[in-house]
């Protein structure tokens, strides 16, 4: 730093700032991760804040680092819960949502800059406005209050796909339903589940009542027939037996969910769970992780199949040698499956363009241009 001048350091130890000025008690600054005010108003004070066109002609919606047709859209830091599996509020503090107005004006932002779809992203979606009250603010002078519900709302306004993630079933989940059958927001839920034993849920701390998951579901359903639902689920939690273990592959049985993840359990540093007791052996796991997904793939297979003879809008990602690479309102970027259209003539990525599916498989599309 002596030759190279100084360092700030940013990220999720922020909230162990006095670690990082222990070990380096000459950074100039330990701040939180996405303060970027704060990070150049640091910076800035050690160094004047300079002018130039390479500077100056940033674009409003700012610099991404995905593809320009899509971009995630941040709307809180930090979580209240305290999930036994789980490190994250010890890192990044608890939840902390980002003021409407900022959420929103973000997102117009990046409207306007030619983005197709946004992906709100937190480590608690439902929780958005918790922290303070669910509190009115103000966007483009009209009120609005700082809730899951009325943020998507807002963000129906622009005419582009919106895909929530890591949304916890909270019960207000039932409002944004009927905005997603109505073609306000996609109608796509990507739902962390985790498991279906109450016991299990409980050890890790998480909402434990299956049997009003498979209810909620089934309502959602009802009311939003083209909704798909991605979850994530843990196999081998500490103490889990081989019953609660055939208790999920029920619920997955039953719940015929679209997406689905699977992971063993994998102990963390710090994290409450690796003190339970009765850890399950890893070659169980791992058994355990095949036969789930052996179980998920033919669930996988029969709701793709469905969509055969289908026609969808599709948004194109990519153009290869052998057509067009997308993804239809069922598929998020990096963690779904695709739709290949062999006939790519005159596309270009972040184009939208209609088909009908011609083929399917366990995770993929086939299909044809209308």
């Amino acid at each position: 730093m002596t030759e190279n001048g100084k360092v700030s350091v940013t990220g999720c130890l922020w909230a162990k700032g006095e670690v990082v000025r222990d070990v380096h008690p000459s950074v100039l600054a330990v701040t939180g991760p996405h303060a970027t005010d704060e990070v150049m108003g640091h910076v800035h004070a050690h160094l004047p804040k300079p002018r130039g066109p390479f500077v100056d002609l940033v674009p409003t919606a700012g610099i991404k680092l995905t593809p320009k047709h899509y971009a995630y859209l941040k709307i809180s830091e930090g979580c209240n819960h305290r999930c036994t599996s789980c490190i994250i509020p010890s890192m990044r503090g608890d939840l902390d949502s980002r003021p409407i107005h900022d959420v929103l004006s973000e997102a117009e932002n990046l409207a306007k800059s030619g983005v197709k779809e946004l992906l709100v992203i937190s480590q608690d979606t439902s929780a958005y406005g918790v922290d303070v009250k669910y509190k009115t603010g103000f966007h483009n002078g009209r009120p609005v209050r700082t809730r899951m519900t009325e943020l998507c709302e807002e963000l129906g306004r622009h005419g582009i796909w919106v895909r929530l993630h890591y949304v916890y079933p909270y019960p207000h989940v039932d409002e944004v339903i009927p905005l997603m059958r109505d073609g306000k927001i996609l109608p796509y839920l990507d739902i962390p589940f985790q498991h279906a034993s109450q016991r299990i849920l409980k050890l890790m701390k998480r909402p434990a009542n299956s049997e009003n998951v498979l209810a909620r579901i089934k309502k959602w359903r009802e009311i939003c027939p083209d909704l798909v639902i991605r979850s994530t689920f843990i196999v081998g939690f500490p103490g889990e037996t081989e019953e609660e273990f055939e208790e999920l592959l029920a619920l997955l049985r039953e719940a015929m969910l679209d997406r689905v993840g699977c992971f063993t359990y994998s102990p963390v540093a710090g994290a409450a769970a690796n003190d339970l007791p009765d850890p399950v052996p890893e070659e169980v796991k791992e058994v355990r992780k095949e036969r789930f997904m052996e179980v998920q793939a033919e669930i996988s297979a029969a709701r793709l199949a469905r969509r055969v003879g289908q026609r969808m809008t599709v948004l194109v990602d990519e153009i290869d040698e052998q057509g067009a690479v997308c993804r239809s309102y069922a598929d998020a970027p990096e963690i779904d499956g695709m739709v290949f259209v062999a006939d790519a003539d005159g596309l270009q990525v972040g184009d939208f363009v209609e088909v009908e599916i011609a083929a399917s498989d366990e995770h993929d599309l086939w299909a044809e241009r209308v």
